[in-house]
């Protein structure tokens, strides 16, 4: 699947083109990658678009970047061994070759489903796990509030805050996604922002503030939460998926008001800023699913031809789970 033409905002499937070419021969030093999993994420408006991001744009032409998960099914590399389970930057593509720089890690966890390494125990759980801990930084009894909370990530940094001693809020989109907040994630209260009432219902579910805020969305959802932050309270920026682009530039409330006034703080977070502590992640991450205290939803999709209109399907709200694509 490859970038056919650079889109102004979400990403379309017009944007995207199927092409076949052949496998080629391995050289000394690269190994071959059959994906069986391709992973779709919000980000990737970010890396198709030419607007300033904190990585180079997917170039026109090129395969589109992703995370995947398969098996090596053949190797000229020290280290890598056919039948190695693989996940990383493997892009959307049916097989990849490499010399193994895009390879994030070697899957381990053989007794869990691979899709998890794309999801819960990949990019999604390691995401919730550092910008929950490492910049939201909870103390038992907070409250914890989490935009886009059914979500992959938004779903999991909710469980990961109450394992932590926390109350958790969460904002979600339509009633089924704020049923699952509840009766799924265990969010201690779930408010509906399509809701009329919804700055009313976000005053009752924080009556003393709001101490952690992870947002996953910007614009006006982020601008109700900001007017109930308690003091010292920690904002972590993980995403702006209600803004459907930044060119022009969108203008909106400011926060630094609020940050003054409650001495808080808001930082943005990246997760590649982590990957030497990926490791760390995944095994805690892992204990907690064997364990039934970290429960996660997939939604998978078998064919590549689903792949280019799924980025879009992100931002319209239509997915309750990881969107996984199945090679």
């Amino acid at each position: 699947m490859i970038l056919k033409s650079r889109p102004v905002g979400i990403p379309e499937a017009r944007h995207f083109e199927i092409v076949t070419n052949p496998v080629p021969e391995l050289a000394e030093g690269e190994l071959l990658v059959r994906n069986e999993f391709l992973s779709v994420e919000p980000a990737m408006r970010g890396w198709v678009n030419a607007a300033a991001n904190y990585s180079d744009a997917v170039g026109i032409g090129e395969v589109m970047r992703a995370f995947s998960a398969g098996e090596v099914v053949a190797s000229r590399h020290a280290g890598y061994a056919v039948g190695d389970k693989v996940m990383g930057m493997l892009g959307w593509q049916d097989y990849c070759v490499t010399t193994g720089g895009p390879i994030r890690r070697k899957v381990r966890e053989a007794d869990l489903p691979l899709t998890l390494s794309l999801g819960i125990l990949g990019i999604n759980g390691v995401t919730a796990y550092f910008a929950l801990n490492e910049i939201g930084q909870p103390r038992p009894g907070d409250t914890v509030v989490v935009s886009t909370a059914a979500g992959a990530v938004g779903s999991a940094v909710g469980q990961l805050a109450k394992l932590a001693g926390c109350r958790t809020v969460g904002i979600a989109g339509g009633a089924d996604k704020v049923r699952l907040c509840l009766e799924e994630f265990g969010f201690d209260a779930a408010i509906d922002y399509k809701d009329p009432s919804f700055q009313e219902r976000l005053t009752e579910a924080c009556p003393d503030g709001v101490d952690v805020y992870h947002d996953n969305t910007g614009g006006a959802i982020s601008d109700a939460v900001l007017r109930h932050i308690a003091k010292g309270a920690r904002i972590v920026i993980c995403g702006t998926a209600s803004v459907a682009s930044w060119d022009p530039w969108p203008s909106g409330p400011r926060p630094e008001r609020h940050l003054l006034n409650k001495a808080a703080r808001m930082q943005g977070f990246l997760v590649w800023d982590y990957e030497h502590r990926y490791e760390e992640a995944v095994s805690r991450l892992a204990g907690w699913v064997r364990g039934g205290q970290l429960r996660y939803r997939e939604e998978i999709v078998d064919g590549i031809e689903h792949a280019p209109g799924s980025i879009a399907e992100l931002y319209a709200g239509t997915n309750t789970g990881k969107r996984l694509i199945r090679l």
